[in-house]
């Protein structure tokens, strides 16, 4: 199963399987059980501002209602959804008008013009998201760990593995020492060959996909340092993580190759080249007008 297919349950289908009943019932129904103080100030923020929810990042709707993502996942699954975005949905559903969700999906008998507008809008919103939850910190650790290592292994699978090709090129361009594998079974052989001077770029939308997951725990297990470029903020793959860099991009049924997080993740990659090019600058410039040189050999 590729990455895409095992990406999401939650994002790709989410229109496909919504609960029957209405989010205000998940809700009410949730807080009769119940919860925290922390649990109780998300049902009430979903209850009370719904269309603002709709509007918000999982990391706007955690700091809107003072918790953390991880409590925003769980409750919102506690609630019977599979994720953030499948609650969303839900409330543009229960509003009587799946137009008013961000991320419109495509419907049949749209016009070209329609689909092209919908299609810009979502990929623009998935960047719009994903900046607005890209911690500076979180960007420099990543880059203080892909700079200090003595070598750079990349994994991806699946629809993630073109991301993963395309940032092992730059890195290289850059100077930096980088192989990537997009094999399960090249992964957990370099996986095993790690050290503490060993990083490892992991590149899964879901962060549950069972090869990268496989990789990812064998390469940490052996010292290596670890950063993780997934859309999830409670994903398995962030255990073995020392750095998670997470994208914001949701997926609908008729979008099911989640171009939106692949979109996403390019763009955390392209920041990385920048802030490591930056940070190498020197030896980045020497490398690319070596690199420069040798391609101009290939155009007219």
């Amino acid at each position: 199963m590729d990455d895409e297919s095992q990406d999401d349950g939650a994002n790709a289908q989410a229109g496909d399987f919504l609960p029957s009943t209405t989010v205000a019932e998940a809700m009410l129904n949730l807080q009769q059980t119940g919860l925290g103080s922390g649990s109780r100030r998300i049902t009430d923020l979903i209850l009370e501002r719904p269309r603002d929810v709709m509007g918000m990042t999982l990391s706007q709707c955690a700091e809107a209602a003072g918790a953390s993502d991880s409590l925003v996942i769980k409750v919102v699954k506690q609630a019977g959804f599979i994720g953030y975005q499948q609650l969303k949905l839900a409330i543009s559903r229960d509003a009587g008008s799946p137009t008013l969700a961000i991320h419109e999906d495509l419907a049949i008998g749209d016009d070209y013009r329609t689909i092209t507008r919908k299609i810009f809008s979502a990929n623009i919103q998935a960047l719009l998201d994903t900046e607005q939850i890209l911690a500076p910190a979180l960007l420099e650790s990543a880059v203080d760990i892909l700079d200090a290592a003595k070598s750079i292994d990349i994994y991806g699978i699946g629809s993630a593995a073109p991301i993963a090709e395309d940032a092992h090129y730059r890195l290289m361009r850059i100077g930096l020492p980088v192989r990537v594998y997009v094999d399960s079974h090249l992964q957990v052989t370099t996986a095993s060959l790690a050290n503490r001077r060993t990083a490892v770029l992991t590149i899964s939308h879901s962060g549950s996909t069972i090869e990268t997951l496989d990789a990812t725990e064998i390469a940490k297990k052996a010292g290596a340092k670890v950063v993780v470029i997934s859309g999830y903020a409670d994903a398995p793959l962030h255990k073995f993580a020392d750095v998670v860099l997470q994208t914001e991009a949701m997926e609908t049924k008729f979008r099911t190759e989640a171009m939106t997080s692949r979109i996403a993740q390019l763009s955390i990659v392209d920041t990385l080249i920048g802030a490591l090019a930056l940070k190498r600058q020197e030896r980045a410039v020497k490398t690319l007008e070596k690199t420069y040189e040798a391609l101009s050999r290939k155009r007219v």
